[in-house]
């Protein structure tokens, strides 16, 4: 896996443990980066998410629905694990990870209509 920018933010703002902080700074930080147009910072919650690390909860529908959008951006290892994370999951909860990530795409292109 490449070196990705998630590494940069110091432990003390990143504790490891589900802490609502951490994870509300994890996603804070990666979504300005995904503005930006940086699909390995969707890549990195996929990861977060996936491994409970970072500060976030192991969450196989949110960590499905961040590797899904770096992959629909470009990613192409964002493709190789979201399958990977699917093969863990129940139908079910595979189409609720696609529902959140098409919520987001619509709630972020509204979002930059408006600006």
């Amino acid at each position: 896996m490449a070196q990705t920018w998630i590494k940069l933010v110091s432990e003390t703002e990143i504790t490891g443990s589900a802490d609502s902080a951490a994870t509300d700074t994890l996603v804070a930080t990666c979504l300005a980066a995904a503005a930006a147009g940086d699909m390995d910072a969707l890549f990195d919650l996929g990861v977060a998410y996936s491994t409970g690390s970072h500060g976030a909860p192991c969450d196989l529908i949110e960590a499905h629905k961040w590797f899904n959008l770096a992959a629909v951006g470009g990613h192409e290892e964002a493709a190789i694990c979201r399958a990977e994370v699917s093969d863990d999951m129940t139908a079910r909860e595979i189409a609720e990870a696609q529902r959140r990530a098409r919520e987001w795409l619509r709630a972020t292109r509204t979002d930059s209509r408006a600006a």
